[in-house]
């Protein structure tokens, strides 16, 4: 996989297998590692798609390595951790996610997730308030929020079809044409900001063996929920960025989320001409704003 300059891959065992993740440890950025472990820690967690890995965030948490202790994995089913053969399931990826914060973290820490991946994280920190310090977010999600049903849509019951489902996978997502219809039709507002590299990293991750469990598990629904349900028991303090162009849920969603809970949520912050994922639409745009809201919320 794509690992910036300073960078190097280590992994946990979590009680799904292994979980890789990035660090810095070499130069530019780190020369003593003593002193690495005593610098505040900032975890980047990626979302879900076809192809999705610690690469979503890859231009944007070098950008903290000399200041804080980073730390970017990639989750259970996708880029280079395990994948385990199963139907993933919501407990999934709350349990994980849990499990790499108890390893890798001492103390609270800042969050700083993706889309479905953020409302999970929000879900945990709900549960274990201590492993968190603050939550920064883009576009957090469960995809089925405030009653609407995404596994009831048409493509997810598509998805659910035996054989077809994997075809459609190995055809549609899987390839290097899938992958940037995919970013350009469903992620990216303006296409033009897609680059060959972007196309390639999500390609290494969609092609590694039984990635399609954990693409497929998102696809069909099964991770989906309704967030509204559970935002207004977050305590800790949290900002959130939305893309007004977000393809799978408008920014209009996420401000009647962060009015159900105005205590924690301190920021909501609308991106204009952005799609789902501005930390690589406009990375320099989102590496200012996590900066903006680190003090703020800290």
């Amino acid at each position: 996989m794509f690992q910036p300059q300073g960078f190097e891959q280590r992994s946990i065992t979590t009680s799904l297998g292994k979980i890789a993740y990035y660090t810095a440890t070499g130069s530019p950025w780190q020369e003593d590692a003593i002193a690495n472990r005593e610098k505040e820690t900032l975890v980047f967690l990626h979302g879900f798609g076809g192809g999705s890995s610690a690469y979503e965030w890859s231009k944007v948490y070098p950008a903290f390595a000399a200041e804080y202790r980073v730390l970017a994995p990639d989750l259970i089913g996708w880029g280079r951790s395990e994948h385990p053969i199963r139907n993933y399931q919501i407990e999934d990826y709350l349990t994980t996610i849990r499990e790499f914060f108890e390893q890798t973290c001492i103390g609270p820490v800042t969050a700083i997730a993706s889309s479905l991946t953020a409302a999970f994280t929000i879900r945990v920190a709900i549960a274990y308030p201590h492993l968190f310090k603050s939550l920064i977010l883009t576009t957090p999600a469960g995809l089925s929020d405030f009653g609407e049903d995404y596994s009831r849509s048409f493509f997810a019951q598509v998805i659910k079809v035996p054989i077809i489902d994997r075809l459609l996978y190995s055809t549609g997502v899987a390839t290097a044409n899938g992958i940037r219809s995919f970013l350009e039709q469903r992620q990216f507002a303006q296409p033009n900001r897609i680059y060959d590299e972007i196309v390639e990293a999500y390609l290494q991750s969609a092609q590694q063996p039984n990635a399609e469990y954990a693409a497929l598990s998102f696809v069909r629904g099964d991770l989906c929920f309704d967030l509204s349900l559970y935002i207004q028991q977050l305590t800790t303090p949290t900002a959130i960025i939305w893309g007004q162009k977000s393809e799978f849920t408008g920014p209009e969603v996420g401000r009647r989320l962060a009015q159900k809970n105005p205590q924690a949520i301190r920021v909501f912050q609308q991106l204009e001409d952005v799609g789902l994922t501005p930390q690589l639409e406009l990375p320099a745009v989102t590496i200012g704003l996590i900066r903006q809201f680190l003090p703020l919320l800290n």
